[in-house]
């Protein structure tokens, strides 16, 4: 290769940018963060971080840092790293999804099943990038409305669930349950999941909700502790309209979606769940199953598997 090549390879290598969010607050995000945004500097790439987390990170003067925290501030990024646990994973899906950049998760959290790499993982998540050696896959998310009286009041999405719940904890939440634009059941309960095959493994799983792999597309609906002989979670096509009524006489209630969005529902509200028209696109650095993505962060006991007979597929 010629000097000329060499040279060429380095400018291109130099436009290349990666936007990195971290949380900030936690020593280990600091600390990984440092590694990561050396490791990438030191390939010629080149780093963009927000003002405010830029100040609590130590960085070197090249790093550059935008002021605000819209979706245009990953204009040129081919990528969005992000460092931290769940909560982080999806304030980092929410710049991804208004963007259109695929974002590749470290976990620094207790589950993390959007997270592509562990901690230990940093230095191959930076050899990876450097190479361009990932793939990218889109998930599906929900689109969400809230109606009253029939006109459209909110507006939201979620990459996980959106959430109808109580807001009285001395009160159940009355609703109807309709899919495809028939009643299913009504009851009072403590709230409802509607959820992508992404957040089965979120909140749906933790009210008793089904695991979907990923690559199947549905949607779910999930009671919260129904008082109702049948509540059980439903499975729907992803072409369905879900829908969550909430009684005239009921305390009104709130939906929150992802966790990180919430906004007040008022009795007789109805809200309208059905699949999202814009994905969130997310990095992967290796065809692990999504088995033993569930085994691994589950714990889950599979001592004394044998596996498949031999002849068998």
């Amino acid at each position: 290769m010629t000097d000329t090549s060499v040279t060429t390879l380095e400018a291109r290598a130099r436009t290349r940018t990666v936007f990195l969010l971290a949380h900030t607050g936690r020593p280990a995000a600091i600390r990984s963060a440092e590694l990561v945004v050396q490791g990438l500097l030191r390939a010629g790439i080149g780093v963009r971080v927000l003002a405010f987390e830029a100040a609590d990170l130590p960085l070197p003067r090249s790093v550059e840092t935008v002021p605000e925290a819209t979706p245009e501030v990953l204009d040129g990024c081919e990528l969005l790293i992000v460092l931290g646990g769940d909560g982080t994973l999806l304030r980092g899906a929410e710049f991804a999804r208004a963007s259109g950049v695929p974002m590749l998760g470290v976990n620094l959290g207790r589950v993390g099943f959007l997270a592509e790499a562990e901690r230990d993982d940093l230095d191959r998540v930076v050899d990876r990038v450097v190479t361009r050696e990932y793939e990218v896959e889109e998930r599906m998310t929900i689109d969400v409305a809230v109606r009253r009286n029939g006109d459209i009041v909110h507006r939201d999405w979620a990459l996980n669930e959106a959430a109808v719940q109580k807001v009285s904890p001395e009160r159940m939440l009355e609703v109807v349950l309709e899919v495809d634009g028939r009643p299913v059941s009504g009851f009072g309960c403590d709230g409802i999941v509607c959820a992508t095959p992404t957040g089965s493994t979120a909140y749906a799983f933790s009210a008793g909700g089904p695991v979907v792999w990923p690559e199947v597309e549905a949607l779910l609906m999930v009671p919260i502790s129904a008082h109702a002989l049948f509540a059980k979670p439903l499975v729907t096509s992803p072409s369905s309209v879900l829908a969550v009524e909430v009684q005239p006489d009921t305390p009104h209630g709130v939906l929150w979606c992802d966790g990180r969005r919430a906004v007040e529902l008022p009795a007789a509200a109805r809200v309208e769940v059905r699949r999202g028209e814009v994905p969130v696109r997310l990095a992967r650095l290796h065809h692990a199953s999504f088995t033993d993505r569930l085994v691994a962060k589950f714990a889950l006991p599979v001592s004394g598997w044998r596996g498949a007979p031999h002849g068998d597929t």
